[in-house]
């Protein structure tokens, strides 16, 4: 299988909506803390909103709209962060979720038997099942174009591998077969193989 998810909006309702409610739960002071700044912060906005209410009593020092403005500066400050933060918490945990649905859907050809010397991709016998069926040590043929099924190691051939849907790193990297490099991770995609014919093929179990 070779389809690739689609890309989620940078406001994606469901997200938003769940960021909206964590925000909020992130006030607890138990949680803030964690935050220095932004625990520094909630203790400001919270000392604003009391001289606000002692200066709508006429017993404030400076004017009530000048300690509300201040006040709703700092809240709105607390609030924003949280919600920041929420947000990229939210898609983080979308993007895993995704990728763990787009490895449990992925097809790998598994390998009736293992590569010997002189292996050739072309005439190699395989069988096609999903990813979810796949057992350590299992070996599957993995060509230029398609997804890597599970996590492994490349035991025959070398390849470069786009982690971007993981690691968020553009350029492709190397893995081969033998080397320190050799580990790839299911979700990945090998963009190309070596030797460069349309046939050539990395194996990781």
């Amino acid at each position: 299988m070779s389809t690739q998810a689609k890309a989620r909006s940078l406001f994606d309702p469901t997200i938003v909506r769940g960021a909206l409610v964590d925000s909020l739960r992130k006030l607890d002071p138990r949680v803030q803390v964690r935050n220095p700044v932004m625990f520094v912060v909630l203790v400001g906005s919270v000392l604003t909103t009391a001289l606000f209410v002692q200066a709508l009593l006429s017993r404030g020092e400076a004017p009530a709209w000048f300690i509300f403005a201040v006040s709703l500066w700092l809240w709105f400050t607390v609030l924003f962060a949280n919600f920041a933060e929420a947000m990229a918490e939210g898609r983080g945990k979308a993007q895993a979720e995704s990728l763990k649905r787009a490895r449990r859907d992925l097809t790998a050809k598994k390998l009736a038997e293992p590569p010997g010397r002189g292996f050739d991709p072309t005439s190699a016998k395989y069988v096609d099942t999903t990813s979810a069926f796949l057992r350590k040590g299992d070996i599957v043929l993995v060509t230029a174009g398609e997804f890597i099924p599970s996590d492994g190691e490349i035991i025959e051939g070398i390849a470069s591998v786009d982690e971007s849907a993981i690691t968020g790193e553009s350029a492709p990297v190397i893995r081969e077969a033998g080397g320190d490099r050799s580990a790839v991770t299911g979700g990945s995609r090998s963009t190309s193989c070596w030797p460069g014919s349309p046939s050539s093929s990395c194996s990781p179990p």
